[in-house]
């Protein structure tokens, strides 16, 4: 009964706003057939705008299809080594932390997770629900670093917990775990590695009757793509099989309460949770219109995804990260740019695709961020820059270095300031412990501030802008 109640919630508002304008009330869950269709025009929008609500869904559930293709769900896959610049899982990976991640259905039953003590150790296990945000985030800023367990459970779940175990109740059935352990550089893996086979998980059945851990699970044979990045899946996909995807993930990752007026929208439109969408069923014409406003607004998400900042610093620094409440396009542009951004209180991620005079960064010139004394990122872990390629991937370099910031072994000069040289050809030797490799063509830059202080948050505090040099 929960199940069915929670599968019809997302289109009761519109059943009371049809029942309000009718002689007698009654249980509709679509518009009245004496309605009109859609104009053309209106589907173009109309399609243009479900589409954006529902990018960050779509590019999740690829994601963990892809992801799960090679380690089932409800179980966790850590990563030993920083990525390199053939990973291409997802977009903007980091050099940071070395990642413990898994896909969690809680559908069945609560999944149990169990962390060991990192005697002090930044660490923070962030929690995804279907549509990117962020609903909870066990770790050093929250939780402590001592030993805990937590039970992810589902919307519908209820029951009681065994004494000790934390309740984080999870918005939908679908879950994206994503672990980050502090990694101080190569030399800090077999400490990391030691923490992260202690991360376990287990279903909250098992662990009622003493089970701690399992035995590794093993991948089903399946026909997915795991070459191709999501991202570029779903923009390969067209109208029809996006949103007939989107009606099959409705049924068991509801739209919230607020988003009431997106659920009527999808219901003119024709999507229904469960119900595949065709565009064969409808006039040329409108089909055209749906196609057309799907591409629109795909080529909206990848422009708002670049927008680099205005203003004089060249820096783009957003603090709505991970709860985008209903500002659609802004969590569209962040699923594409940065999927499982963490919340401003666990990291910021300013960035720039210009100079200080605003124009775009080119690999054939140089560049310096020059931070002045006392005016390091204001973090209470640590902080890093990252250079990307225009299709936010690593850059391969001779350093194979990808990142850099506060845990290396950084010259500064005699002031105390410290300058980052940006640059794809290899600077002077005394430039080399700051450089930060770039491709010989476009990049872009990301920096990552975890743990921020408070006036990095409150935005009193802002990256210097990286000027051109030549």
């Amino acid at each position: 009964m929960n199940r069915s109640i929670r599968q019809l919630a997302s289109v009761v508002a519109l059943a009371v706003l049809l029942s309000a304008c009718a002689s007698a009330p009654e249980p509709v869950v679509k518009a009245p057939a004496a309605e009109q269709p859609p104009s053309d025009q209106a589907m173009k929008s109309l399609s243009a705008e479900v589409f954006t609500f529902a990018y960050p869904l779509v590019l999740m559930d690829v994601t963990r299809e892809v992801m799960t293709a090679r380690v089932p769900v409800n179980t966790f896959t850590h990563k030993r080594v920083f990525p390199d610049a053939s990973f291409a899982d997802v977009v903007s990976p980091n050099a940071d932390t070395l990642y413990s991640t898994a896909w969690l259905d809680v559908s069945k039953e609560p999944v149990v997770m169990s962390v060991p003590d990192t005697a002090g150790r930044y660490y923070v296990m962030q929690m995804l629900d279907a549509w990117t945000n962020v609903f909870a985030s066990p770790g050093k800023r929250t939780t402590g670093t001592k030993r805990g367990a937590f039970a992810i459970v589902g919307p519908d779940w209820q029951g009681t917990l065994p004494k000790g175990v934390q309740e984080i109740r999870s918005p939908t059935d679908m879950v994206w775990l994503i672990g980050r352990i502090q990694t101080n550089g190569k030399a800090d893996y077999g400490n990391v590695h030691r923490l992260q086979d202690q991360f376990r998980l287990v279903p909250l059945s098992a662990w009622r009757k003493g089970t701690r851990s399992l035995p590794p699970a093993t991948p089903r044979a399946t026909l997915v793509d795991t070459e191709t990045p999501p991202v570029e899946q779903v923009a390969a996909m067209d109208a029809q099989a996006y949103f007939s995807r989107l009606a099959s993930l409705l049924q068991d990752n509801p739209p919230s309460p607020d988003d009431d007026a997106m659920v009527e929208k999808m219901l003119r439109m024709g999507i229904r949770p469960g119900e595949p969408f065709k565009t064969t069923v409808l006039e040329p014409s409108t089909a055209r219109a749906v196609q057309e406003g799907a591409t629109a607004a795909l080529a909206t998400v990848t422009a708002n995804a670049r927008k680099s900042a205005a203003g004089g610093s060249g820096w783009r620094v957003s603090r709505d990260m991970g709860a985008y409440g209903m500002d659609y396009a802004r969590r569209a542009a962040v699923a594409m740019f940065g999927l499982g951004a963490n919340l401003p209180e666990d990291a910021i991620y300013p960035t720039a695709r210009a100079d200080a005079t605003g124009r775009p960064f080119d690999g054939g010139a140089r560049y310096v961020m020059h931070f002045e004394k006392g005016q390091l990122p204001p973090v209470k872990a640590f902080w890093s820059l990252t250079m990307y390629n225009d299709k936010q991937a690593f850059v391969g370099n001779e350093l194979q270095r990808y990142a850099i910031g506060s845990r290396d072994r950084l010259r500064y000069n005699r002031d105390g300031s410290l300058d980052i040289y940006i640059q794809y050809e290899r600077p002077a030797p005394n430039q080399m412990a700051n450089w930060l490799p770039a491709p010989p063509d476009g990049f872009n830059l990301m920096m990552r501030a975890y743990w921020p202080d408070q006036v990095l948050l409150d935005g009193k505090w802002m990256p210097p802008p990286v000027q051109r040099v030549n």
